[in-house]
């Protein structure tokens, strides 16, 4: 079968979606060809029954030039896919749908938010099949819904050999009010006054929108800083965060309730105790590792607890934490089983 898929950015150096990368090489041993159609293209390399198409926001912004493009792409490659995949973007299900359904043209949506709208709403209507990974997304229940697993390369995304700090903490992602950071500065701030030796390592920029977060966000972090306790390292492709995740003990994630934010089984995946408050992966993450969503106090007690851990048990929960993602949430058993999913819809339509 040959697939169109589309998606907003394909780089091996973006920070947020340079794991799409990884995904497309992945199912490309599962499909005749991929058709791939991105808003924005940087740096890849991908095997040769990969297409890479552009709508060419790398060029500057223009609405109009995005849309023709789509139009264009979409119906001049027409004859190079079966079905099409749309990744997270519902704009494009209700921009491509009645030119799909004439082609005869089967759509999967992978939509993982926790929140939705109308747009989301209608695109599960008109697409045959909807994605998600967290229980708790706004795509879940539906009767079009199948969940997937995270996708996780565990090939790529495995402890490295290099030296751990044993008193790190780690957090990778946006630096946005919905990620919560500066709930965990402030917890690290109360290790710091009850004497406790760590280091705190951030990494990840802001948003546009939520520059002034970040300002506020480095204003409070101030005494670690002073103190030698924190560092903000900006933004970093998903390429090298394997090697990041490998030299942090704890990596926290303060996601609201129902979020399954990639980073978490990647970082297990990684050998790094992952600390989160989102009841969506009480499937793969012990109960000793969650703290109560939007208490400090209670995580700055978690953090302090794990500290204290022996290292066999430490190891122990590695290696069973690691099993669960290969086991649940691997890139090969995502790969297979949308596999298995586009050829059930293709039986169906023939």
């Amino acid at each position: 079968m040959k697939i169109l898929v589309i998606t907003q950015e394909i780089s091996r150096q973006s920070p947020v979606l340079g794991f799409f990368h990884g995904w497309l090489a992945a199912f490309s041993k599962r499909f005749e060809s991929i058709t791939a159609v991105c808003l924005k293209k940087g740096d890849y390399d991908l095997p040769a029954n990969v297409s890479v198409f552009s709508l060419g926001k790398e060029d500057g912004r223009s609405r109009l030039k995005y849309v023709w493009n789509f139009f264009r792409l979409i119906i001049g490659k027409r004859s190079d896919y079966d079905a099409v995949f749309v990744h997270m973007n519902a704009e494009y299900v209700l921009l491509g749908f009645l030119i799909w359904r004439i082609l005869g043209k089967k759509i999967v949506i992978w939509y993982n938010h926790t929140l939705g709208g109308v747009k989301p709403r209608m695109a599960f209507l008109l697409a045959d099949r909807v994605c998600h990974t967290s229980p708790f997304a706004f795509s879940a229940g539906r009767q079009k819904s199948v969940r997937m697993p995270a996708g996780v390369d565990t090939d790529v995304f495995k402890p490295a050999a290099i030296a751990r700090d044993t008193r790190s903490i780690l957090y990778v992602g946006r630096l946005s009010p919905l990620k919560k950071v500066d709930l965990l500065v402030r917890a690290c701030e109360e290790l710091h006054a009850k004497g406790v030796g760590f280091k705190l390592n951030i990494y990840g920029e802001a948003p546009v929108r939520d520059k002034t977060y970040t300002e506020s966000l480095v204003k409070i972090a101030e005494p670690l800083l002073s103190a030698g306790k924190a560092r903000f390292y900006g933004s970093v492709p998903n390429s090298k965060t394997p090697e990041i995740y490998s030299a942090n003990l704890i990596c926290v994630n303060l996601t609201p309730k129902g979020n399954y934010d990639k980073t978490v089984p990647e970082s297990m995946a990684c050998g790094a105790i992952p600390l989160v408050s989102s009841r969506a992966f009480s499937e793969i993450v012990p109960e000793k590792f969650f703290f109560k969503e939007d208490d400090v106090s209670d995580l700055s007690r978690r953090l302090a607890e794990i500290f204290t851990m022996p290292i066999s048990e430490l190891d122990r929960n590695r290696q069973i934490m690691r099993a669960r993602v290969v086991e649940n949430e691997s890139l090969s058993v995502l790969s297979l089983r949308l596999k298995d999913l586009f050829g059930s819809l293709w039986t169906t339509k023939r």
